[in-house]
């Protein structure tokens, strides 16, 4: 079909040129025939007025009557010219029929150029918008597999264009094909980790029951002074290990959880409600399920209620999100204020949560929310996955997450949940 195309429009430009070219040749020809005329005129009249001077008024006349001219100089040698004639003055009515059809021949060649141009130029659009409104369905997922339609100057274009985007379905497909993998294999990995845990957490409690239960007169003869030193460093030994296993455990514990909640985001299987959620309600809801850490690190919580604000949100997994970014705040400034605010415009709703610790070093700020990385003053016996996880939790729910160091001191977590 669009060789047809192509052939048409070639044939098209031909025929203008041609036209255009006749009509030219027309106008050449017919000036050319013209002039030949007034020579042979002017040839015959240089005759009959050399044998017949007294003839020369009657040839004028005559002239006059044919051409209606008027004389205005005499040359002896150009008569027709000394008569005052000109070469269009012997073209007649052959030479305006000439000017007329070379005219109409120029203009039919002119209009059909012109529609041919235009009509090559809509096709041109035509094939341009058609691989335009292809690319954007590539790039929503709803493209389908591009049929050849012909042969043309676009033809190349379209076939790398189909080599791109196969090779790009084909890259995508295997993308989530180990993506899928690696969701599975974290899950298989925290599911197994959960038996030894299991295990571990059940010799310790054994061991810290037994511990519990000795006879009363152990006690005694510690306090009477009959048990040796030795045997009190390893009981004092002992209870030390005891605590040390207990926190490692409970590490390990946060861990295989943290690996359950990936595998489930990685997967795509973590489904997320979208509930009314009042900001105020969640930022207090947060800071409850934290009092306890709170107390331990003698740490305070200001929260301001600012009145009612709405997000469209998941109440766990938001709140999940938001003791994160607080626990954070706590662990960075110990002893000190976490503060909360939060703002509402018809974009979206902004929370801000900080603290007036030192803030974040330089080198941290790239990878803070990485999934695992551990920043120059972290905390003791985190795992690094908790601002990884909330970050995942607000961009899941059409909001950005942003982590900065105020200007007088202070991390600062900038929350957005946007409303369109």
């Amino acid at each position: 079909m669009n060789e047809q195309k192509n052939m048409c429009c070639t044939l098209g430009f031909v025929l203008s040129i041609s036209l255009i070219a006749s009509a030219v040749s027309v106008l050449l020809v017919s000036y050319h025939y013209s002039r030949r005329q007034f020579e042979l005129l002017n040839v015959v009249c240089c005759e009959v007025v050399e044998q017949e001077p007294a003839a020369k008024k009657i040839i004028s006349a005559a002239l006059k009557e044919y051409t209606m001219g008027n004389p205005d100089g005499v040359v002896e040698d150009d008569v027709l010219s000394a008569l005052g004639y000109r070469i269009s003055d012997f073209s007649g009515s052959g030479c305006g029929e000439s000017v007329l059809f070379a005219a109409i021949g120029f203009m039919t060649g002119v209009l059909i150029f012109t529609f041919t141009f235009l009509y090559r130029n809509k096709m041109q659009t035509m094939r341009i918008r058609a691989l335009a409104e292809y690319l954007e369905q590539v790039n929503t997922g709803k493209a389908v597999i591009l049929s050849t339609t012909g042969e043309d100057e676009f033809s190349k274009l379209e076939d790398e264009i189909y080599k791109t985007v196969t090779f790009l379905y084909q890259t995508r497909d295997g993308a989530v094909q180990a993506k899928n993998g690696f969701a599975e294999n974290l899950s298989n990995i925290a599911h197994q980790l959960k038996t030894p845990i299991t295990a571990i957490s059940l010799s310790v409690q054994m061991m810290e029951q037994s511990t519990a239960d000795k006879p009363a007169f152990c006690s005694d003869c510690r306090a009477a002074g009959l048990m040796d030193a030795h045997a009190m460093e390893v009981e004092s030994i002992h209870g030390r290990h005891l605590k040390k296993v207990r926190k490692q455990l409970l590490r390990l514990t946060h861990l295989e959880e943290a690996l359950l909640v990936l595998s489930r985001i990685d997967a795509g299987t973590l489904h997320l409600q979208r509930d009314e959620v009042d900001v105020f309600t969640l930022l207090v809801l947060a800071a409850d399920n934290l009092q306890e850490l709170f107390f331990c690190s003698s740490t305070s919580m200001d929260i301001p209620e600012l009145g009612e604000m709405l997000v469209i949100a998941d109440l766990d997994w938001t709140m999940e999100a938001m003791m994160n970014l607080m626990k954070n705040c706590m662990e960075h400034s110990p002893g000190g204020m976490v503060h909360c605010s939060y703002a509402q415009n018809p974009l979206y709703t902004e929370i801000l949560i900080w603290d007036d610790g030192e803030g974040f070093a330089k080198e941290d700020m790239p990878h803070l929310f990485e999934r695992f990385y551990r920043g120059k003053n972290a905390s003791e016996g985190g795992i690094g996955i908790g601002l990884a996880l909330a970050k995942e939790m607000i961009e899941r729910q059409n909001g950005t997450i942003q982590a900065k160091n105020k200007p007088g001191g202070g991390a600062l977590f900038e929350v957005r949940f946007y409303s369109h």
